[in-house]
């Protein structure tokens, strides 16, 4: 291939890419829609429908070179022109396959899976299944629950509408698009918000002329009344000497200030221009919020299906725009939280039914614009509720409150227990559910975006959350802090007041530092030690005799924060830290002031969070222990020494052991560790037994034990929690973040 075919071939497969996201999710969308057993015309237009996007997408991958998407394409394209043309009954074992072949499409497309024999049986079982045959592929996840009713199988088209109609004939009343790379709309729109912090310079330096030119006219004054002292005095040639002085002095103060009034003008006719011209680019990066729900449809059917529930999931306002940048942040905080629902919410059939509920469950999202500039998006499930009984058992019993603290919170306060970090009512920790991190992790997500989150729910009859953000990334007022030397920006919308204290008016109360403001009495801490900035030195220096303090405060939590000087309040222009510090601590992003310095924009949340554990007067000291040790009980060795780099990378000390016997003999052989990785199926012992003798054994009884197997039923969930395990991770759907997180939170 010569270089220029090879540079094509790059520029179709980016193009690819956009497309086959459209179409893949158009395909998702149609699958969901035709296992609700719609009523028979919208059956036909959905097979339709969904028949053009595969046909489409398969024309796309083999445009490309992608033969492997090309056959699981045409095989799903048999079953659908079979159903098309009134030859095939929609089953539910079908509609298993149709799923199969949309996840191992969307699989090959992002690198998940590869081509292999299991891709040739499914389309085989396509194929098998097309031509009216009973479909013979393996299932990926367990078999429909036999109460569910099968989708109504879509009927032959009507007379007037050509079963063999093109699958690429144009959609009536669409509208010209250009498909272009979502890089390029971000770089569009990052240089045009430059442009805000070259305003904000040029405005300065307006403002700055404005000054010189009142100075100059000050100065105009003062030579003025000079010559006339000296006029007075005498008419000689010094007094004219000043007058021609003055004239030009005169003229040079006039000159300065036409330049001072054009340069406000201009900057105002500059605003505007930029207003405008940021308005349209935030518009181009203005998506329908169905891009990010649609691909929830099939991840709701597989995680159902995986806690051996039925779940109808419904979606409306998918039409709403939000900012596509918003609709990335907010992705893993919806995933949380449906992941919660099906976890936690929605009962199992046989429990639904004994309540007088229908067997499947219903999961609704819905997306509404609440105000100008503000949408919610509310996640309603109806299933048990909150258990507030056992929120209020789990905090006492995980020691985050006394259990008479925990018995005196009334129901509002205990439902507020859920988005604490750390506290589960699951007994076992698993991909789905039990960390105690899901809720508290939505929460900061949707704050750091400028959003709320609240909850709404009844016992018996369902959850609902109610997310509210900004539809679009917009700038914000910010109050500019100095610490240490630094520029710190805090959210103007957290900022309570500032004030100046006393050295006086500073008490303490059981070991920390309070001061009393408007009747308050307020928790009181140096930000520099929250941030962790070490001061500079300060010799013999005496403490002042007034502090500046920012009182920051967020549902009813108010802290007051210890800052140098509190230099101004501003617009400002939020750019992203980039993933390498998307997780930094009390750090929300970055914005480049008119000065050219570059000022962190502070999370609020975590301030007040990470208040709790400062003190105004003493520092933080980093305690040194020892590391972590870990023992993993594997007989794959590629899977032990994944687990093993894995944990090693994250600071832990691993010991690897090849089957249950070997892991029990590190046990008991006088070595210590803080938590056990165990497979469950291996030769001699596997991991259920090593579990229940790890839970018999005095000594190991409170050793934290992970399963992760490739068992994945719920029958197998079942036994790992019978035997004792902490957490049970799946390796088909095996993700080193949730590894990370599950041990970090065990140990």
């Amino acid at each position: 291939m010569s270089q220029s075919d090879d540079q094509l071939l790059k520029r179709l497969l980016a193009m690819f890419e956009v497309e086959a996201e459209e179409h893949l999710s158009a395909i998702a969308a149609g699958l969901l829609a035709l296992e609700q057993s719609p009523p028979r015309e919208r059956a036909q237009e959905l097979v339709e429908t969904t028949f053009r996007e595969v046909h489409t997408l398969k024309g796309a991958a083999r445009a490309v070179n992608l033969g492997a998407v090309v056959a699981v394409c045409h095989a799903m394209e048999s079953v659908f022109a079979a159903l098309k043309g009134g030859r095939l009954a929609l089953t539910p074992g079908g509609m298993d396959l149709l799923h199969q072949g949309y996840a191992r499409v969307r699989g090959l497309l992002d690198g998940s899976v590869v081509a292999g024999p299991d891709q040739d049986a499914l389309v085989s079982a396509l194929e098998a299944y097309a031509e009216g045959r009973a479909p013979v592929a393996k299932a990926a996840v367990p078999p429909e629950p036999a109460a569910r009713t099968a989708p109504a199988a879509p009927p032959p088209p009507e007379e007037g509408v050509p079963a063999d109609a093109p699958a690429d004939a144009p959609r009536v009343g669409s509208r010209p698009t250009l498909r272009i790379a979502t890089s390029k709309v971000d770089t569009l729109l990052r240089h045009a918000e430059e442009l805000v912090s070259a305003r904000l310079a040029a405005g300065r330096q307006v403002a700055d002329l404005g000054g010189l030119a009142s100075e100059v006219a000050e100065r105009v004054r003062s030579h003025e009344r000079a010559r006339r002292r000296l006029e007075e005095a005498e008419d000689g040639p010094a007094a004219r000497l000043l007058k021609q002085q003055g004239d030009t002095l005169r003229w040079l103060s006039g000159r300065i200030a036409q330049l001072a009034n054009a340069g406000r003008q201009d900057l105002r006719i500059l605003g505007k221009m930029l207003d405008s011209l940021l308005d349209e680019a935030k518009q181009v990066l203005m998506v329908p919020v169905s891009a990010l729900l649609d691909p929830m449809a099939p991840l709701v059917r597989d995680l159902a299906r995986a806690e051996g529930k039925e779940v109808e999931l419904i979606i409306r306002g998918g039409d709403l725009e939000i900012d596509r940048r918003i609709q990335e942040e907010m992705k893993d905080a919806l995933l949380h939280l449906v992941r919660n629902a099906i976890a936690h919410g929605i009962e199992p059939p046989e429990a639904r039914e004994a309540r007088g509920k229908a067997p499947r469950g219903t999961l609704a999202i819905t997306v509404a614009q609440t105000e100008a500039g503000r949408a919610e998006i509310a996640i309603a499930d109806d299933g048990g509720g909150f258990d507030v009984t056992r929120l209020r058992h789990a905090a006492a019993e995980q020691g985050l409150m006394s259990a008479a603290a925990a018995a005196a919170l009334d129901d509002d306060e205990a439902r507020a227990l859920a988005f604490r970090s750390g506290l589960s009512t699951s007994g076992l920790l698993t991909d789905v559910s039990g960390r105690g991190l899901g809720l508290p992790i939505v929460q900061e997500k949707v704050e750091r975006l400028g959003g709320g989150l609240a909850v709404e729910s009844t016992v018996g009859l369902g959850t609902v959350f109610r997310i509210r953000l900004p539809v679009t990334l917009a700038s914000f007022r910010g109050v500019l802090v100095e610490v240490e030397g630094a520029c710190f920006i805090l959210p103007t919308g957290g900022v309570e007041r500032v004030a100046r204290v006393a050295l006086g008016a500073i008490a303490t109360v059981e070991n920390r530092e309070t001061v009393v403001l408007d009747g308050r009495t307020l928790g009181l801490v140096r930000l520099a030690d929250v941030l962790g900035l070490a001061p500079p030195s300060r010799g013999n220096q005496a403490p002042p005799s007034h502090y500046t303090v920012a009182v920051l405060s967020r549902g009813g939590q108010a802290t007051a924060f210890i800052v140098d000087r509190v230099r101004d309040e501003q617009e400002v222009l939020m750019k992203s830290l980039g993933p390498q510090l998307a997780r930094a601590p009390y750090v929300t992003g970055a914005s480049v002031l008119a000065t050219g310095e570059v000022a962190l924009i502070l999370n609020i949340p975590d301030l007040l969070a990470g208040a709790a554990q400062a003190s105004a007067t003493v520092r933080p000291m980093v305690a040194v222990s020892r590391k972590k040790s870990i023992l993993i009980a594997e007989d794959s060795i590629t899977a032990r020494t994944l687990f093993k780099n894995l944990l090693e990378a994250a600071g832990y000390q691993v010991r690897t052991a090849v089957d249950g016997v070997d892991a029990w003999a590190a046990l008991t052989g006088g070595e210590e560790f803080d938590l056990l990785v165990s497979d469950v199926e291996m030769p001699r012992m596997g991991g259920f037994e090593l579990t229940t003798k790890v839970r018999g054994t005095p000594k190991l009884a409170e050793l934290p034990v992970v399963l992760i197997t490739s068992l994945g039923s719920r029958e197998d969930k079942e036994r790992g929690i019978d035997a004792g395990a902490n957490a049970y991770l799946v390796k088909d759907s095996f993700d080193q973040g949730n590894l990370l997180q599950i041990v970090s939170h065990l140990v």
